[in-house]
C-alpha cells in the first residue's frame, strides 16, 4: 500500500520513469545472468576464466563486467553483478583475470580448481616467480598446490608477514592454518575435499547484530522453571513432528519419542564420526531402511507425473563419490565445532546441515538428519540456551516456498552440469564427473535463510508458547478460585473462552450448564485479565 500511495504523490512522468529504469533494471539482470551479455560489457576475472578456458562448470554468485560508466553494484535474488569502468580493465591473458578476481571478487573455489586444471603450469610459475611476496601470486600459488597436489617451482618464502586467503571484509572466514610455504592463514572454513563458502553481505552482517541468542535467553530467563520444562517438551515434540511432516511423514508416537530423545541430546551427539551419523539414521528411520553403511544407490529428488515418469529435481552426488565427500564434510564439521573457531554458530550450523542434505549420503532419512544438525551444532556452540530447542522446521514448515527456494539456489545452479540418464524403471545413471559440484557450493542464500527461520522461531514459536503457558497458569488459578472443578473441565473451558477472544459463545454454553451466568461472566473477565498480564 505504501507503494501505491507513492505513485499517487508522485508526477505521471516521475512514476513512468521509476517503471522503466525498474524494467530496464530486471530486464538487464536476466541477461547477464542467463549469459546474454552486451556488446559493450566485457567479461572480468572468475567470468573470464570460465569463458576463455571453456569451463563447464556453474557461474560465480558474483559476476564482474567491464563496462561503460561509473562503478555499480547490481543486485538480485540471483546473483550479484558488479560493474567496473575502463580504468580496473587488467592486462591481456589468463594471469591478468586471474589477478582481478584474487584482488576484487570472493573466492569461488570450483572455478579455481577448474580453471587450474586448464592453466599452464609454467604462465603461473613465471608469474609467481616473479612476485613472490605479492599478496594475490600467493593466493593463487597456494590454491594451485592446494588443488592440484602438484608443487610449482616457487621456492618457500622465508620471510614477510602472512596473509589471509579468505578476505574477511568478502567472506565469513574459518579457524585460521597457517601455511609456511607461502606465508598465508589458511581460512576456509573446510578443506581441499569439502568446502562450501559464504559471502559477507549486507543481509548477513545486519543478523550478527540482531543479538538472536542474547534474546532468546532473555525470553527464557523471566518464565518459572516448570513453565520452562514444559515449555521445552512441547518444543521438542513440535519440532519433531514438523521435521516429519516436511518430509510427508506422520511419524507414530514411538519414532515421535525416539526423535525427541535424540533431540534432547543433541549437544552430546558427535557428527564428525561416520558411525555416529549411521546410528542416528537408524534410529530415525523404518527399520527397514536403516544403513550401515553410506548409500551405495545414485538416487535423486524427484516428482511422479500421471504417467510415472519422473521428473528430476535434484541429482545426488554419485555414490562412488560419497566417501571422500564425507570425509570432507566431517573434517569440516569438526574445525567449525572447535573451541578456537570464531566461525558465527548459525553459519557453522547452516553449512554443516545444507552442506549434508545436499551431500544426501542415506537413502532416507537426510532431510531430517540435516535439520538435526542444525540443533547439533547450535547446542553444541552453547548459541541456544540449554536445553531449549529452536523449532525451525516449523518456521521451514510454515513456508515451505521459502525452504524450497533456498534448496533450489543450489540445485538449479549445477542441474544444467549433471549428465544422466533414467533408464526404464526410473534408475538414474550419472554419465560425468560431477563430484566438485557438491565440493564446492555458495552457501550464502541458505545462510540467509537460516538466519530467518531461527529469528522467526524466537519471536514467534518460542515467545508464544512460553507466553501461552504463562496465561494458562494463571488463568487456571484464576478459575478454580472461582468455581473449584476438575482440571479438565477447566482446561476445556480456559480454552473455547480464549480462542473466542475472551467469550463463551452461546453454542458452547450449554456445555457447562452447571455455571450461572455471573460465574461464566467472572471466568471470562479473568481469562482476558490473565492474557493481558501474561502478554504484558
Amino acid at each position: 500500500m505504501a507503494f501505491q500511495g507513492e505513485i499517487f504523490e508522485l508526477p505521471l512522468w516521475n512514476v513512468f520513469d521509476r517503471w522503466m529504469r525498474l524494467l530496464e533494471h530486471n530486464f538487464y539482470l536476466w541477461k547477464v545472468l542467463m549469459g546474454n551479455d552486451t556488446s559493450r560489457e566485457t567479461p572480468l576475472g572468475l567470468h573470464a576464466l570460465i569463458e576463455q578456458l571453456a569451463l563447464e562448470i556453474p557461474r560465480p554468485a558474483v559476476r564482474s563486467l567491464l563496462a561503460r560508466g561509473s562503478r555499480r553494484t547490481w543486485i538480485s535474488d540471483a546473483g550479484v553483478i558488479e560493474h567496473y569502468p575502463r580504468a580496473y580493465e587488467p592486462e591481456a591473458g589468463l594471469i591478468g583475470q586471474l589477478r582481478f578476481a584474487l584482488r576484487y571478487e570472493p573466492l569461488d573455489l570450483g572455478v579455481y580448481k577448474a580453471a587450474f586444471n586448464r592453466m599452464d603450469k609454467t604462465e603461473l610459475e613465471r608469474w609467481i616467480q616473479n612476485e613472490p611476496n605479492g599478496i594475490f601470486a600467493r593466493r593463487a600459488w597456494y590454491l594451485y598446490e592446494l588443488f592440484s597436489g602438484r608443487t610449482l617451482d616457487v621456492a618457500d618464502l622465508k620471510s614477510g608477514p602472512y596473509i589471509d586467503l579468505l578476505n574477511p571484509d568478502l567472506h565469513i572466514v574459518g579457524p585460521a592454518v597457517r601455511i609456511r610455504r607461502q606465508r598465508i592463514f589458511a581460512n576456509l572454513l573446510g578443506n581441499k575435499d569439502y568446502c562450501p563458502l559464504i559471502r559477507r553481505t549486507g543481509k548477513l552482517t545486519a543478523n550478527f547484530t540482531k543479538h538472536l541468542p542474547e534474546r532468546a535467553h532473555a525470553l527464557v530467563s523471566a518464565v518459572d522453571p516448570t513453565v520452562l520444562k514444559r515449555a521445552v517438551h512441547y518444543l521438542f515434540t513440535k519440532e519433531t513432528k514438523s521435521s516429519f511432516a516436511i518430509e510427508g511423514e506422520t511419524p507414530n508416537e514411538n519414532r515421535t519419542s525416539r526423535f525427541v530423545a535424540t533431540l534432547m541430546r543433541a549437544d552430546q551427539f558427535d557428527p564428525t564420526r561416520k558411525q555416529s551419523l549411521i546410528e542416528l539414521q537408524n534410529a530415525i528411520v523404518d527399520p527397514r531402511y536403516a544403513q550401515k553403511d553410506w548409500r551405495d544407490l545414485q538416487v535423486y529428488v524427484g516428482e511422479t507425473l500421471p504417467d510415472f515418469s519422473q521428473r528430476v529435481h535434484f541429482a545426488c552426488p554419485k555414490p562412488e563419490d560419497i566417501p571422500s565427500l564425507m570425509d570432507g564434510w566431517m573434517r569440516m564439521i569438526s574445525g567449525l565445532l572447535d573451541p578456537g573457531s570464531a566461525v558465527d554458530p548459525v553459519c557453522a550450523a547452516g553449512a554443516g546441515a545444507f552442506g549434508f542434505v545436499f551431500l544426501h549420503p542415506f537413502v532416507d532419512g537426510n532431510g531430517r538428519l540435516h535439520r538435526f544438525i542444525v540443533h547439533n551444532v547450535l547446542a553444541r556452540l552453547k548459541w541456544t540456551p540449554q536445553g531449549v530447542v529452536f523449532p525451525v522446521s516449523v518456521a521451514m514448515l510454515r513456508d515451505m516456498a521459502a525452504y524450497d527456494r533456498a534448496l533450489e539456489a543450489f540445485s538449479s545452479a549445477i542441474a544444467p552440469f549433471v549428465h544422466y540418464q533414467l533408464d526404464a524403471d526410473q534408475r538414474m545413471l550419472v554419465e560425468n564427473e560431477t563430484a566438485d559440484l557438491y565440493r564446492f557450493f555458495d552457501a550464502t542464500v541458505q545462510m540467509e535463510y537460516l538466519f530467518a527461520c531461527i529469528e522467526e522461531t524466537i519471536d514467534q514459536d518460542l515467545k508464544e508458547e512460553l507466553e501461552f503457558l504463562a496465561f494458562f497458569d494463571l488463568a487456571l488459578r484464576s478459575v478454580m478460585e472461582i468455581v473449584d472443578m476438575p482440571n479438565q473441565r477447566a482446561t476445556l473451558l480456559i480454552r473455547l473462552i480464549h480462542q473466542n477472544k475472551g467469550r463463551l459463545s452461546s453454542t458452547k454454553r450449554k456445555l457447562f450448564q452447571e455455571l450461572s451466568d455471573a460465574e461464566v461472566e467472572r471466568i471470562e473477565s479473568a481469562i482476558l485479565a490473565a492474557a493481558g498480564e501474561a502478554a504484558g
